[in-house]
């Protein structure tokens, strides 16, 4: 979720009038001394702050009659109560159980088994330790016993020999059965507590409380179990059927799997179900060894890399192809499968002591002489280990089949990221066609608690009114770039052409280029070294060459996305030298990526490439008018499965008032995977009067926003000036989201500055959706701007119009963006100075994560502070 606020001064109102100042203090007698009570009071009253209401609705724009993805729910059991119940399962020996799946079979079987003893009540069940029902169960504590057969399926116990494994006819499996194939469960339900569902009744005329957020947990879990019973992967609010044809190859042996997100929303036109198309990750099922070839991309089981496969493949499912059984992998055994011994019991065979003798065989001759199964290549691979350490249970690798619907938690590639976003883009009438099929596929209707709830769902889109924007025009400030040089690092092209090209380019776009005063080319001899050297190497030959330090360096890298040498180089120009630097890598140069190239140089040179005419006149309403700081957070988190790496949080800070167009960044490094920003009071330079724009906090945290964050900007306006009290506007810009507008009746995306306040909006809260970009492929997502504070005192015309203006300054872009452009500037400020931490991982010197272990919290890294020269500057363009 994102955030800005505009800040005006405490010492005028919004139209610039002086204020009156407080009353001075009282004067405490010099012989005072304080009571006890007071003593325990405290020194200061903390102010609570709590999102703002709603001001009343926009007018301007043209309207626009809309669809979308929110269906109307209608409740009729409003005098009922939801019972929450405490659940606890544990085996036979009082262990609990800890598998994920089993808690909802045992549930499950439980509602089967004592039917008449529960009063028939349907349950709605959350897979772990609570479960509801519509109205009381007999009484407040029941206990059961059941037994399940094959729960063993997700949790082998690792201490059979390969024989249970597999044999349809074994006598191994009969031996099994009783210990193994079926479980005795204990089962535990105990009353904790009761929800009004008037409570959400209560919540849509927007009287949100404790209750009516219990009551929609209730509802959202009820839609959870209905999906779990249709054998749906669940991943929080999503759901994803077991269908090849959801599936999409994106490479690497993943698969997208599309499906659907589907909550409940509270909203201005009432209860609505918000349903979306939704895609996660999964492992390609089938087996094994094709994951792996595919996974590594290697040429056949032979080249894979075994270390990596074991991690890979580490708490994955498969089943065996002789038996269809399921277990976990928990490893690979430690040698080949015509080289891994085991002990077999020889059953009929028993020593002078009367015990079974045990014959020592290698996992293959068992399978191939003992099984009669043929082993085409496995023999010369190491077996699936679905065992325990001490008793290991090995498998050879080609009977072994991964389970379909895993998910993949891993980092996507570039590659892997831009095929899932060619592969799931859909125009808007075939996103709302499958939209209505997931409504119908569903089938809600049939769904027990939802129907004892007395909760039946619309299948028509909800309607509602939008209004567009006008687009601002916008003017264009060229700066001139001199003193400059191209840096190659190895890049294939045509130098020459390539200068000739962007010079050609500026002067179209009014930007005048001198020819560069150098070209340094990388020496062959240190192209094997690593990054850190290629650079020092580098600029060893840049200062022994140039007469001074130049304006601007242009440099060339050999691969496009992700090269090794991006962190380090821009660390040695914007931390050591402060030279403002162009990366690119010029394999496909057209006259779109050159004036895109510009665009950016321009910008971090000082120039304009979209300044509002507004800001020009200047009559932006209320921030022309009163000097004003906007500033734009965002917080970036290393990627899936590298916990420990540092979080980088930026702030973006509007300069040069009444402009709107141009910012500077600060950026720090703090605890991993923290979402708040640690340190604000830190962050705030400027004198000057309004603004936050916050990314990445989800409505949980907007009371962390307003009484943490706000806090500590207001430290610091009072850390530089103790009298200095500047007005604060906070909103919070919110992209993850699920709601979807469509034109009725037309095939294309709502047009650039639609904006929506009211029938989906929040009953009470300050929101509205704002799309003020042209959806060129798939459909638009809209970003959702909730006002959380305003002592300035917009109406909501002006806020739109200022969110919609802010849309339009993103110096990359010469239309609008998505989300305003100071969240854009924060995230590319905080990924731009985190690539200076990234290429230590990848030195020589560094142990693990740069010197970050996972044993317990270390200290943060400081990042490189940044040159004078470049500082103020758009480096991060």
């Amino acid at each position: 979720m994102d955030s800005f606020e505009p800040d005006g001064t405490g010492a005028r109102d919004g139209n610039g009038a002086p204020d009156s100042l407080p009353p001075p203090p009282p004067v405490i007698p010099p012989d005072f001394v304080p009571t006890r009570v007071e003593e325990q009071e405290p020194a200061k009253k903390k102010v609570v702050r709590v999102p703002i209401s709603r001001r009343g609705l926009g007018s301007r724009g043209q309207r626009i009659s809309l669809l979308t993805n929110h269906f109307k729910v209608n409740v009729t059991n409003v005098e009922g109560h939801f019972y929450h119940y405490s659940v606890s399962v544990s085996y036979e020996d009082g262990r609990p159980v800890d598998g994920k799946g089993a808690g909802r079979k045992v549930i499950d079987r439980v509602q089967e088994t004592y039917n008449a003893e529960l009063d028939g009540k349907d349950f709605a069940y959350d897979g772990e330790k609570s479960l509801f029902t519509v109205g009381p169960l007999p009484r407040n504590k029941l206990e059961f016993t059941v037994v399940l057969e094959d729960i063993s399926s997700n949790r082998n116990n690792g201490n059979a020999s390969p024989d249970a494994h597999g044999s349809p006819n074994g006598n191994d499996r009969k031996r099994l059965r009783r210990p193994y194939r079926s479980k005795t469960f204990k089962v535990e339900i105990s009353f904790a507590a009761k929800i009004p569902i008037q409570a959400i009744a209560n919540a849509l005329r927007g009287q949100e409380s404790e209750n009516s957020q219990e009551a929609f947990r209730v509802l959202d879990i009820i839609l959870r179990q209905h999906a779990a019973k249709q054998g749906c992967l669940l991943v929080r609010q999503s759901f994803f059927h077991n269908d090849p044809k959801n599936f999409a190859d994106v490479g690497g042996g993943v698969l997208g799997c599309r499906g659907f997100h589907s909550s409940f929303r509270t909203t201005q036109g009432g209860l609505s179900l918000n349903i979306d198309v939704s895609t996660t990750m999964i492992i390609q099922p089938g087996p094994v060894v094709d994951f792996l070839i595919a996974n590594q991309n290697v040429r056949d089981p032979f080249s894979i890399d075994w270390a990596k496969a074991k991690r890979t493949l580490k708490n994955l499912r498969i089943k065996t192809i002789t038996s269809n059984q399921e277990y976990k992998i928990t490893g690979l055994s430690e040698k080949l499968c015509k080289e891994q011994m085991f002990s077999l019991k020889q059953k009929n065979v028993k020593d002078d002591d009367g015990e079974v003798q045990e014959l020592e065989i290698t996992v293959y001759d068992y399978f191939v002489n003992n099984r009669n199964i043929d082993l085409r290549y496995s023999g010369d691979l190491p077996c699936i280990n679905v065992g325990k350490p001490k008793r290991p249970t090995y498998i050879p690798l080609e009977l072994c089949e991964l389970v379909s619907l895993q998910r993949y938690t891993k980092a996507l590639t570039n590659l892997q990221r831009a095929s899932l976003v060619e592969k799931s883009r859909q125009k808007p009438q075939e996103r709302m066609s499958v939209l209505s099929n997931a409504l119908k596929l569903s089938k809600y209707d049939n769904e027990p608690m939802l129907r004892s709830c007395g909760i039946s769902i619309s299948t028509n889109f909800a309607q509602v009114e939008g209004r567009v924007l006008p687009a601002p025009r916008k003017l264009v400030q060229p700066t001139k770039i001199e003193r400059w040089a191209v840096v190659n690092f190895s890049a294939r092209c045509d130098i020459r052409s390539l200068v000739r090209d962007l010079i050609k380019c500026g002067e179209m776009k009014g930007i005048l280029i001198d020819q560069p005063f150098d070209v340094f080319e990388e020496s062959p001899q240190f192209r094997r070294s690593s990054p850190v050297v290629r650079v020092e190497k580098m600029f060893d030959e840049i200062q022994s060459k140039l007469p001074g330090a130049p304006q601007f360096l242009l440099c060339l890298l050999p691969e496009r996305k992700n090269s090794d040498l991006y962190g380090p180089w821009k660390r040695k120009n914007l931390a050591d030298f402060g030279i403002v630097t162009q990366c690119m890598a010029p394999m496909r140069v057209n006259d779109q990526y050159l004036t895109n190239v510009l665009l950016k140089i321009n910008a971090k040179l000082g120039g304009l490439n979209s300044l509002l005419a507004v800001e020009h006149s200047p009559s932006i309403p209320i921030v022309s008018k009163v000097p004003t700081i906007i500033l734009g957070m965002d917080v970036s988190h290393g990627s899936p499965g590298h916990s420990d790496i540092p979080s980088i949080a930026a702030v973006v800070s509007s300069r040069h008032w009444p402009l709107i167009s141009r910012y500077r960044a600060a950026v720090r490094t703090q605890s991993p995977k923290v979402e708040m920003i640690d340190s604000l009071f830190k962050k705030v330079s400027d004198t000057e009067d309004e603004g936050i724009i916050r990314d990445g906090v989800s409505e949980s945290q907007f009371n962390q926003v307003l009484n943490v964050e706000l806090n500590q900007i207001i430290e610091a306006c009072k850390f530089l000036d103790e009298k200095w009290s500047p007005k604060f506007a906070v909103i919070v810009a919110q992209k993850n989201h699920h709601t979807k507008f469509f034109q009725s009746g037309s095939p294309d995306n709502v047009p650039p500055g639609t904006v929506v306040d009211n029938k989906v909006c929040h009953p009470r809260n300050y929101d509205f959706y704002l799309c003020a970009h042209a959806g060129m492929i798939g459909t638009s997502r809209p970003t959702h701007y909730h006002v959380l504070f305003d002592e300035i005192g917009f109406s909501s015309d002006e806020l739109q119009e200022l969110v919609h203006s802010l849309s339009y300054v993103y110096q990359r872009s010469t239309t609008a963006i998505s989300v305003v452009a100071p969240i854009c500037y924060a995230h590319l400020a905080a990924s731009q100075v985190g690539s200076f931490m990234k290429f230590e991982d990848l030195s020589e010197t560094s142990s693990s994560q740069g010197g970050m272990t996972s044993a317990g919290p270390v200290p943060v890294p400081q990042l490189p502070r940044l040159q004078e020269k470049v500082c103020n500057s758009m480096f991060f363009c």
